[in-house]
């Protein structure tokens, strides 16, 4: 059974933040056993020093509509991370900039849309088209398993059905990522939806996010078909330790 870990990076004001159940304006400064410090530059450095290639990031004020925070993208990369970065790329326009950005050389490994970021299907495939299927992630946004959606036509619709849609736009690798469930120690909520897209749609990659917090949650994600999941709090309280990382 194999599956990876992708540490999580929440950006905001410049800071690596602590994510409490998508409630942005409770987000403050991470405190970590990590790193002493709450900059991009060391928690990625922390990272790395646990074994990480890659690292997600929510930029949060870009999410919000600011510009993309570039300089800590650059930090990121410069620890040796490869990033999935979620930036608001819900238009053609923020999309094709994540898709040029460029330090050195190094691009981003993945830009990810996500559907509370999108207003019509339309901007989705339009953005698949800037960035190409292979490097695109669609972020299947919920709160406790209800999606969090501005597209008129999918407010009623499961996830799975939303799922569905964007698969038929193009979309290869997908994010099942429950906000509610963010640095509140409740556990994973994303289980069985992840396996029932596993079910329906064998060749889609699949990650989840929202909840991990101990090594035997990795195993319900891995066994409900993930390729990876997405952690945070359980990595900078010291919950998974690096032992345990080491199966994954």
């Amino acid at each position: 059974m194999s599956m990876r870990v992708i540490p999580v990076v929440d950006l905001m004001r410049g800071q690596v933040v602590r994510g409490v159940a998508g409630r942005r304006e409770e987000y403050r400064p991470i405190e970590s056993v990590l790193c002493d410090d709450p900059s991009p530059a060391a928690v990625g450095d922390a990272f790395r020093r646990l074994g990480f290639s890659e690292a997600y990031i929510a930029d949060l004020d870009a999410i919000g509509g600011a510009e993309p925070d570039w300089r800590a993208y650059e930090a990121l990369i410069e620890c040796g991370l490869r990033l999935l970065v979620d930036a608001g790329a819900g238009t053609r326009q923020r999309a094709e900039a994540l898709a040029r950005f460029d330090d050195t050389g190094r691009q981003l490994a993945a830009v990810v849309v996500g559907l509370e970021s999108i207003a019509d299907h339309a901007e989705l495939a339009v953005a698949i088209e800037a960035v190409t299927p292979d490097r695109l992630i669609f972020s299947l946004d919920l709160r406790a398993g209800v999606p969090i959606t501005r597209v008129l036509h999918w407010r009623q619709l499961p996830a799975e059905a939303i799922a569905a849609k964007v698969i038929e736009l193009g979309v290869r690798r997908m994010i099942v990522l429950d906000l509610a469930r963010v640095g509140v120690n409740e556990g994973i909520g994303t289980a069985g939806v992840c396996r029932r897209l596993r079910e329906a749609h064998p060749d889609l990659q699949i990650i989840s996010g929202g909840g991990v917090r101990s090594a035997d949650d990795l195993q319900l994600l891995a066994q409900a078909g993930c390729d990876a999941a997405l952690v945070a709090s359980a990595l900078h309280d010291g919950r998974l330790r690096q032992e345990e990382l080491r199966r994954w």
